[in-house]
């Protein structure tokens, strides 16, 4: 249960603080601190059982068929991970309170930012691969919400878009890496991919694996070549740079690496890929930011190159690495932020972040530019710091690496150099910032900022020192803790004192330190005597590659678009049945399906009468469609008729009832529909006569559709010739009772073995209805049509339904009794409609064929009253059928749950109703109420808006009409001079 509240925390805490109001910014900070403060007591408690080598374990079947399960589990590195993102989480909350501005949306920060810290802990906390990447993505959306918080600014803008599509397109091939794990192992389980290695590194897929997953990890820590997104994504407030981008988001690439080190590691690719890419970050990241002239800028560089630093580590396949890459994940977490919030405080009080005009603040705000030295000295790796120890164990691992000898002096050389960039980057931040002349142009006057806005910073520096001081008994319970639960029984002896005797990584800390203090003062001489000169470096900028890759990718599909597409609908008709033959095909052709030995029945005389009437109906529509349409629908009527006859002559009710139902609500719709189509040819004019190109292009289209026609005829042979035990339908037979709880085994299969697919299907169809109405809602009548008398509106209404070259309604006393019949049909049709819907689970019926009849029903009402008779006696909008089938579906689907099974199961009941008896109810009704609402919900929003459009069009041609026939009496009389104006 602690596992639960831990991930379900934040997220509650997101909700609550988006329906805040904006002015409570006291209420929001309370809110998202004292929920990230019980997180963190949650993961704080759970220490003993973690100590005593316990693995915390939370399960949910989710598809137990797929071997999809939600599941939680805490060892100890994921138990020291959720420890800082819950701690960092409660310090940095605290210091936003005292950040934000009471002018900007703070709701909006906090609901994102506890959102983002729900996700981080999903990563950290998921015992399935498929859940890990779930929460993968999850942390690159709120990030991206997070850095684009303040959206008026440009820079804010690219920056989170540039950081969604990196971090984004890399957890999509993490997302590939892991479903090719779990297919090596066999199972997505985190336990049972932990201890598959060998298998996996044996396996011949392995590179793949290990390239996809590293994509992945190296795009989420800004490694090379992706380092790029970090720097620009320093737009965000400080306090998202302070959480994000130096304590959680950018570790959890590293968290990863970690994670499958087990898996992965040990292999000279990953030594290379791994290995290789933290080198060049690191040296590259440490040199660029010794020439930034941002505060936040020069800590985004060398987050970057700790980074690197923590990469290189994991890609040496030494077990001492990985423990010396955890440890420093710790460091860099305490120092770091606590330097990204030193900048904000001086850009709080100050006004600015620019190096170049900051100077002398240490004696306006000597607490802040104390904590801010600490911390640099943390992390340019001085003595008596946590910082030095962990680049101490770093140095120390460089030097045992063995091989070709290049790279045994290669390495520990430039680990060097980038120990020395880092006091140089380290030694500007401070000297340039807080020492020298006090600084003249601020656009505020510095000074110290609240006290408690200094208390998160003040309490990472005092964890810098006095782990610095102390180690083994600080941290060293922790990352023994952590660094066991990866290595097991590998697990190194290592010693984490602050003296080990003067040897070969002292040596090259101590000429780190001195090369770094010699380059400051070299670069501080070389700027003063040529100010304003850029770097080598800065010609190759990683923000112009990319957003050059991003527009020629947007030409590019400008292109293709221009090429592939049409504003004709038949040309898009083309290409998707053309694609669809080519790939119906492949298994045609190569699977041997057309020489099933299935029971062959010989032919029917009736049933092939039934299928020439059908074909002559479905010829005879595509004929007519250019000449006549309402004939063409007529015949495609027709057509859809006789496959109705056809299910019921293969006893297929069920089918049959839908099509039926389905022909009669799409004629009328598409009867509405024929005033949106352009004017009708003649037969017998000059425009009904083809040129070349049309007769071509009809021959075409008559050639693609007889191949798609005999193509699924072919398909439809081979399925009916196969033998019975080959296919699936057995299972369904066999299992619809018994599992399903039901003998209508088309339902059974729609509402619970496919009930996920009907759900997606009930969901695309509330989305096209409401697309539908909101793409034709601008052409409703104006509001005083709806004053007309009621006479008026009902001709209205019916006039609408007719066809185009039908110029006027009909009278009104040879309506008036078909629709007294029809609106006392109604209730019948609902009684109908209630009963197919309830019937649905045992016998033919069901959620959409009941939802069809009601649909039905209602048309026929709008036929003999009008739109507007229609939308003034429902008591729901469409729209709230719409909304209240989907709620009704999702319930059914997630109560099952409440009941620890897995989605979508369903749950059934024995109640006795006195007076009625024994009743058997289930969840499935539920969901077939949902199905059901949601179907009538569609089609009558369809129905509304088509039938507004009808009536928009009606009125214009008759206002046309009218002004025309106003036009021709205000003419002279025949022969007479027309009048001139005055001066002809």
């Amino acid at each position: 249960m602690s596992l639960i509240l831990i991930l379900a925390l934040p997220f509650i805490g997101s909700l609550c603080a988006a329906l805040l109001p904006t002015n409570a910014r006291n209420a929001e900070s309370w809110l998202a601190g004292i929920t990230a403060l019980v997180c963190t007591v949650l993961v704080a408690s759970l220490y003993p059982q973690i100590a005593a080598g316990e693995v915390v374990r939370a399960n949910f079947e989710w598809a137990p068929a797929l071997g999809l399960q939600f599941s939680l589990r805490m060892d100890g590195y994921a138990w020291l991970f959720s420890l800082i993102v819950s701690l960092m989480g409660t310090l940095v909350v605290l210091y936003a309170r005292y950040y934000m501005s009471p002018e900007d949306p703070v709701p909006r920060f906090f609901s994102f930012f506890q959102a983002f810290m729900a996700a981080m802990l999903g990563v950290v906390l998921s015992g399935n691969l498929i859940q890990l990447v779930m929460f993968w993505e999850m942390t690159s959306l709120a990030s991206f919400m997070l850095i684009a918080y303040w959206h008026h600014r440009a820079d804010a803008r690219r920056g989170a878009r540039m950081a969604l599509t990196i971090t984004g397109a890399g957890g999509l091939c993490l997302l590939a890496g892991v479903l090719i794990l779990g297919h090596i192992v066999g199972s997505y389980d985190m336990d049972r991919v932990l201890a598959s290695g060998d298998l996996v590194r044996a396996d011949p897929w392995y590179p793949a694996v290990l390239a996809l997953v590293a994509l992945g990890a190296l795009t989420k820590s800004a490694q090379f070549p992706f380092q790029f997104w970090l720097p620009n994504a320093m737009a965000a407030p400080t306090p998202v740079s302070a959480y994000l981008h130096s304590a959680t988001m950018v570790k959890a690439g590293v968290f990863l690496l970690a994670r499958f080190w087990p898996v992965l590691a040990g292999t000279e690719e990953w030594f290379w890929v791994i290995g290789g890419a933290g080198a060049i970050t690191l040296v590259l990241g440490a040199y660029a930011a010794i020439f930034q002239r941002d505060m936040k800028g020069v800590l985004a560089y060398s987050t970057i190159s700790h980074l690197g630093l923590i990469t290189l580590l994991l890609g040496l396949n030494s077990t001492l690495g990985l423990v010396a890459a955890i440890f420093h994940m710790v460091n860099h977490a305490t120092f770091k932020a606590s330097l990204f919030m030193a900048a904000g405080i001086v850009d709080h009080e100050t006004g600015t972040r620019d190096m170049t005009r900051l100077s002398g603040l240490y004696k306006a705000m000597p607490i802040t530019a104390t904590l801010a030295m600490v911390a640099a000295a943390s992390m340019a790796g001085v003595p008596l710091m946590n910082g030095f120890i962990s680049k101490e164990m770093f140095f120390a691992e460089t030097t045992f690496i063995s091989g070709d000898r290049a790279l045994e002096i290669g390495l520990p050389l430039l680990a060097t150099v980038a120990g020395a960039f880092s006091v140089t980057y380290s030694l500007r931040f401070i000297l340039q910032v807080f020492f020298g002349p006090p600084a003249t142009d601020l656009p505020r006057a510095p000074h110290e900022p609240p006290r408690w806005m200094l208390f998160p910073s003040g309490l990472l520096v005092m964890i810098c020192l006095i782990v610095g001081i102390i180690p083994g008994l600080t941290v060293g319970p922790f990352l023994h803790l952590a660094a066991q639960s990866i290595l097991g029984e590998r697990m190194p002896e290592y010693s984490l004192a602050v003296w080990h005797g003067f040897n070969l990584p002292l040596a090259m800390s101590f000429v780190a330190l001195m090369v770094g203090i010699a380059l400051y003062l070299v670069l501080r001489a070389h700027q003063r005597n040529h100010p304003g000169r850029v770097p080598f470096i800065y010609r190759f900028d990683g923000r112009r590659s990319f957003e050059y890759l991003v527009d020629s990718a947007s030409v590019l599909a400008s292109r293709a678009v221009r090429v592939l597409a049409s504003s004709r609908l038949q040309v898009q008709m083309l290409v998707i049945v053309i694609g669809t033959l080519a790939v119906a095909w492949l298994p045609l052709r190569v699977g041997g399906w057309l020489s099933g030995d299935g029971p062959r029945t010989p032919a029917d005389p009736v049933f092939l009468i039934l299928w020439l009437v059908g074909g002559g109906c479905a010829l005879g529509a595509a004929y007519q469609a250019k000449y006549h349409r309402l004939a063409a629908l007529t015949l495609s009527g027709g057509a859809g008729l006789m496959t109705c006859l056809t299910f019921v002559w293969f006893s297929a009710p069920d089918l049959a009832l839908t099509q039926l139902a389905v022909e009669v609500v799409t004629v009328v719709l598409l009867l509405l529909g024929l005033r949106w189509l352009p004017r009708r040819m003649l037969a017998g004019t000059d425009d009904d006569r083809p040129g070349l190109k049309a007769r071509a292009r009809r021959l075409r289209d008559l050639l693609v559709a007889g191949v798609a026609g005999v193509s699924l005829t072919a398909i439809t042979y081979a399925m009916l010739t196969r033998p019975i035990g080959d296919t699936i339908s057995s299972f369904f037979l066999e299992q619809a009772l018994p599992e399903g709880g039901g003998t209508n085994v088309v339902n059974v299969i729609l509402v619970d073995f496919r009930g996920f697919d009907t759900l997606g299907e009930i969901t695309v169809l509330g989305i096209v209805a409401l697309t539908v109405y909101a793409l034709l809602r601008r052409f409703r009548p104006a509001q005083e049509s709806v004053e007309l008398p009621r006479q008026q509106l009902e001709q209205d209404g019916r006039a609408a339904l007719l066809p185009p070259d039908i110029k006027a309604p009909l009278p009104e006393g040879q309506m008036r009794v078909p629709a007294v019949l029809v609106r006392m049909l109604l209730p019948v049709a609902v009684l109908v409609s209630v009963y197919l819907l309830l019937r649905g689970h045992n016998l033919p019926g069901g959620g959409f064929v009941g939802g069809l009849v009601m649909a039905t029903s209602i048309i026929l009402q709008y036929i003999v009253g009008g739109v507007y008779w229609v939308e003034s006696r429902s008591r729901l909008n469409p729209q709230h059928w719409v909304g209240l089938g989907l709620a009704a579906a999702g319930i059914a689907a997630m109560s099952s749950w409440f009941a620890l099974r897995p989605f979508l199961s369903a749950l059934a009941w024995d109640v006795h109703v006195p007076l009625v008896g024994h009743l058997h109810l289930s969840s499935v009704l539920l969901f077939d109420l949902g199905v059901y609402m949601l179907v009538v919900g569609a089609t009558v929003l369809v129905l509304v808006a088509l039938a507004h459009q009808s009536l928009r069009a009606q009125r214009r041609a008759a206002a046309e009409a009218e002004a025309e026939d106003e036009a021709a009496v205000d003419l002279p009389a025949a022969g007479g001079a027309a009048p001139q104006p005055e001066g002809a």
